[in-house]
């Protein structure tokens, strides 16, 4: 079986992506010859290939809707981009493409459709993304994480799988109060746990600058991850805290999941299945800087079902700190979302899609 994935552009895109890879490798029925198709100069060019698998660039950007006139290099790069998909279908001969989103899932999985290659999309959000939209009638199938896709889709296309996460999401056995431990804080103290994705997120970070005092003087600990982008000021503006690790990235989040006792984060659909599959209350504060502001609509699926709380990006810095203290004081509230957030879980998301795909490829054969 050869199988092309394509799509990235951010780590919601590329995880998602890895653990399908994986789940297709791990499976007994077939032994996959897999690449991926990427767009230059993205996340998924490094992240990829330290998964061990090979990737090909394609020149695809985003449209610039605030300079109209630059869109003549997009749109030109958009062309290139479509002949440089074919060519690497032509010479690859997969039996399915399989798009996570991200700017090169549109030109691969067009040309694949055109070639008559069963597709398959795997939309990890709320909101469905423009490329998929795009994509989605010529689709052989839709795997999709949450209720009310036909919105976007059409029904009979639509499998409800969840979203792949990180096989080591849940891989630790330790309890809560080794896994505190092992990251070096006081078992006995309640621990909040803060990330803000790979780069960073701004609003968390300023908010945590003006709050970490109150929240660790209200008797919890705190893992403050800052991100790349953000890691100097932060460490700075804090210095050392009893009590408090300020990190740029965490290496071990399933070690952080095992730990926390409280999470703040982003409302990324691949957190959010996460945060799902391990029953983690969760403050969300969607960033306002995406497509369609899907992450606020991520994060409103969850609040509807008194799964998580919701903070928005505007009143992060006023809200942040109280919100956090009167969790940490109200565990039958913290028991309560943890409860209503695992409900939503939908487990072996990739497991599910393989199968899936076996039974598109079984049609087509």
């Amino acid at each position: 079986m050869k199988v092309i994935i394509s799509g990235g552009g951010t780590g919601g895109h590329i995880f998602p992506a890895i653990s399908i890879a994986n789940a297709l490798r791990d499976a007994e029925k077939y032994t996959p010859d897999i690449i991926f198709v990427g767009a230059e100069g993205r996340m998924e060019m490094e992240r990829v290939p330290e998964a061990g698998y090979p990737i090909f660039g394609l020149p695809v950007m985003g449209f610039d809707r605030k300079h109209i006139f630059k869109n003549i290099k997009v749109l030109w790069n958009l062309y290139k981009s479509m002949k440089q998909a074919r060519a690497i279908i032509n010479d690859f001969h997969p039996d399915i493409v399989i798009g996570v989103g991200g700017y090169a899932s549109g030109p691969t999985l067009k040309e694949a459709q055109k070639l008559g290659i069963p597709t398959l999309i795997q939309e990890q959000n709320s909101y469905a993304g423009v490329t998929n939209k795009m994509l989605a009638p010529k689709a052989d199938a839709i795997c999709v994480a949450y209720e009310g896709m036909e919105r976007f889709f059409p029904a009979d296309k639509i499998v409800m799988t969840g979203n792949p996460v990180r096989s080591s999401i849940l891989s630790s056995t330790l309890t809560k109060e080794e896994a505190k431990k092992e990251l070096g804080f006081d078992p006995s103290r309640p621990l909040v746990v803060a990330v803000g994705g790979s780069l960073g997120a701004r609003t968390i970070n300023d908010a945590l600058k003006e709050s970490y005092g109150k929240i660790v003087e209200s008797g919890a600990s705190l893992l403050w991850q800052t991100g790349k982008l953000y890691a100097k000021e932060c460490m700075d503006a804090v210095g050392h805290v009893d009590n408090m690790i300020v990190t740029q990235f965490v290496s071990r989040m399933e070690l952080a999941y095992r730990a926390a006792d409280l999470m703040i984060s982003r409302a990324g659909a691949s957190t959010i299945s996460e945060v799902q599959l391990v029953g983690m209350p969760t403050i969300l504060i969607p960033s306002p800087n995406v497509a369609e502001d899907h992450q606020r609509k991520n994060a409103e699926a969850l609040v509807e079902k008194d799964a998580a709380v919701m903070i928005l990006d505007a009143d992060c810095r006023e809200k942040l700190a109280e919100t956090v203290v009167s969790l940490l004081r109200d565990e039958e509230r913290r028991s309560q979302l943890a409860s209503n957030v695992k409900k939503m879980a939908l487990p072996d998301a990739a497991g599910k899609i393989v199968a899936k795909i076996y039974e598109l490829l079984g049609q087509k054969q």
